[in-house]
């Protein structure tokens, strides 16, 4: 993924326009009156390309405003996760950032209501296009909609002229929406055609700025005010010499870069892949996406053509819009390997790139506080004969203690249950930490089983998106056929809901405790796993006893998943000093990327806090002594120094 960039750097490109958070039904194949969930993404043409553009490794930036609200602040906050640049994405004080609700009916009909009035990006005016900031990108590209009124209009105007002073080109995604022009009600948000001769005089006239123009067959006659597609071409081709791409949805796309020849099939073809649609919503910015990635760095038309074709492809076979368009190590395996899917979403392979390559954040370290134990403080409770109902008031405490170790640096989290820690997570949640991880196992089952019900997708849904899974599983190589089997399945359902609903997952698998713990125990249980395609995005593993343990569970997961986050170790209560030992041991061990250690660290706090014999503020500085001392560790064995 691309990284953001900084302020005043070099910029591949600069998309402007629209700039709306989408809500898409989640019930496929039905009225959009009768959806009852949605999923939120960020929309509009010119921030999908910016975000398909950065995923496809070039610089992007939006320019365009949001609202000063949660919704403006969503897509801001996205398209930094995306790498795109936002110094030109604006916060309007005084007006609502956009929004698009639609639902998939069937394969044909995609009912799209737009709540656009007086919205955020439709005030952007030329006092928004900075000079300095268009002079930093090689390209810019405008779209249809922001023709349609005399402020973006001049803006966009204004937009081209600079980036034509510049030396840089000028890409016009048509983008025609009949209703955003108002010649359509509200209910026709998904009309594609609606002929106007206002529209059309409008577009002519954009035209001859332009170095690269990109429509449908329709957007090329609403572009040319022709009536038939030969003409139109003619048309455009009348008014300028930029290369025109015509898009024709399942086949493909037709490049035009010099005279219209009489039969159209004689441009520039790229390769066409036929897959199931979808969802159509959004498959003209990731085509867009895909050649401008190849356009802007030089390749041959065909080649432009194809990958555009391709991330179409991906885009039709998804639900959403920017989510899904592909990654350029996602597009290259998919041009290299094909699928044997025609629905491109059930690919496993493709799918399982496509979701590593899109992370939220990425985790080089993880130093978690674990504090999801349940059984152990139910015993301490007990014993210092407390109602169970105070171990969550526990709980909170650990999450003080570790904001104060993390004290806002990169790596640190914790595990918090749901039993007994409700509060600790809006505790964690005040404080900056990177993550945070919660268990879904009946503690101590084995076979395994899951702690509320076995339904564990009905629950996940519930989760915050940023939490990750984590599943403890007794698991041994040689454990009787039958209960492999059982919990081979009960896992796999787990990877299944984990990537169904977008949450991470953390398997933690203890061996030792139900079998001789040997240099292969641990990476033959891996291996099983693995063959069942079950791909966690971490392991978290006990200690090995050798080098050559770990260099066995190392090439597993490098053979069959090099995009696992890694291994965080865990401490089955050792001593401070033997977890410190082992940090040590697995210092040039790269797959080891941390540790998620619990009663080593509170497990003293808690019997003195549950027996009232200690304050809070103790109870507070004891866990943040313990967890200090081994995260210090954990950087000194790493050479890594505490910023």
């Amino acid at each position: 993924m691309s990284q953001t960039q900084g302020e005043g750097s070099r910029l591949d490109v600069i998309t402007m326009g629209r700039a709306s958070v989408d809500l898409y039904g989640q019930q496929v194949g039905t009225r959009l009156e009768d959806v009852a969930s949605f999923a939120k993404s960020v929309g509009g043409c010119p921030a999908n390309i910016a975000i398909g553009a950065a995923r496809l490794g070039l610089r992007s930036a939006l320019l365009s405003r949001v609202g000063d609200e949660q919704m403006g602040r969503f897509i801001r906050q996205q398209m930094t996760r995306e790498g795109v640049c936002v110094d030109g994405l604006r916060t309007d004080r005084e007006r609502l950032t956009a929004l698009a609700i639609l639902s998939v009916e069937n394969d044909r009909s995609f009912p799209l209501l737009f709540y656009r009035e007086n919205c955020a990006d439709m005030a952007l005016d030329e006092g928004d296009v900075d000079p300095a900031f268009i002079g930093r990108a090689g390209a810019l590209v405008v779209t249809g909609t922001h023709f349609s009124a005399p402020g973006t209009e001049a803006a966009q105007r204004k937009a081209m002229r600079l980036m034509k002073e510049a030396g840089g080109k000028v890409v016009l995604d048509i983008d025609y929406r009949p209703n955003l022009w108002g010649l359509a009600g509200h209910a026709a948000g998904d009309s594609r055609y609606i002929a106007s001769e206002a529209v059309s005089a409008k577009m002519k006239t954009v035209l001859s700025g332009c170095d690269l123009i990109v429509g449908t067959e329709e957007e090329v006659l609403i572009a040319s005010g022709e009536r038939e597609l030969l003409p139109a071409l003619r048309t455009i081709r009348s008014l300028t010499s930029a290369t025109v791409v015509l898009k024709r949805g399942p086949m493909g796309c037709i490049v035009y870069d010099g005279p219209i020849p009489d039969d159209l099939e004689r441009g520039v073809v790229g390769k066409g892949f036929p897959i199931e649609v979808y969802n159509v919503l959004g498959a003209g910015d990731a085509f867009m996406s895909g050649f401008l990635r190849g356009w802007l760095a030089g390749e041959e038309l065909a080649t432009c053509a194809t990958w555009a074709n391709a991330c179409g492809a991906f885009a039709v076979s998804r639900l959403l819009c920017s989510p899904e368009i592909p990654t350029f190590e996602e597009l290259q395996y998919f041009l290299k390997n094909g699928s044997r899917e025609h629905a491109l979403r059930k690919d496993e392979a493709i799918s399982h790139i496509h979701w590593v390559t899109t992370r939220r954040r990425d985790i080089p370290s993880l130093m978690a506080f674990a504090v999801d134990h349940r059984m152990q403080l139910e015993d301490t409770a007990r014993r210092a004969g407390v109602d169970p109902s105070r171990i969550g008031d526990f709980k909170v405490l650990a999450v003080k203690a570790a904001a104060q170790v993390a004290a806002g640096r990169d790596g640190f989290g914790m595990l918090i249950d749901e039993k007994y820690g409700r509060e600790a997570m809006f505790e964690f949640a005040r404080n900056d930490f990177a993550w945070l991880g919660r268990p879904v196992e009946q503690p101590g089952s084995r076979p395994l089983r899951f702690e509320f019900s076995q339904d564990i997708g009905s629950q996940l849904i519930e989760w915050p998106v940023d939490h990750c899974i984590k599943c403890l599983c007794f698991y041994h190589p040689d454990d009787p056929e039958p209960l492999k089997h059982e919990q081979q399945e009960k896992l796999r359902a787990l990877f299944d809901a984990a990537r169904t609903v977008g949450r991470e997952l953390l398997i933690e698998i203890i061996a030792g405790k139900h079998g001789k713990l040997g240099e292969n125990t641990v990476g033959r249980a891996l291996e099983e796993l693995y063959a069942l395609g079950i791909r966690p995005d971490w392991w978290k593993l006990e200690p090995q006893a050798s080098p050559a343990a770990w260099q066995k569970i190392e090439e597993v997961i490098a053979t069959h998943d090099p995009w696992c986050r890694g291994v965080v170790l865990l401490g089955l209560e050792a001593p401070q000093d033997e977890l410190e030992t082992v940090f040590a041991a697995t210092a040039k061990t790269p797959i080891v990327k941390g540790f998620a250690v619990g009663r080593t660290i509170f497990a003293e706090a808690a019997e003195k806090w549950l027996a009232g014999t200690i304050t809070d503020e103790d109870a507070v500085a004891d866990m943040a002594a313990r967890f200090g001392r081994l995260a210090d560790a954990w950087l000194a064995a790493r050479e890594n120094p505490r910023r």
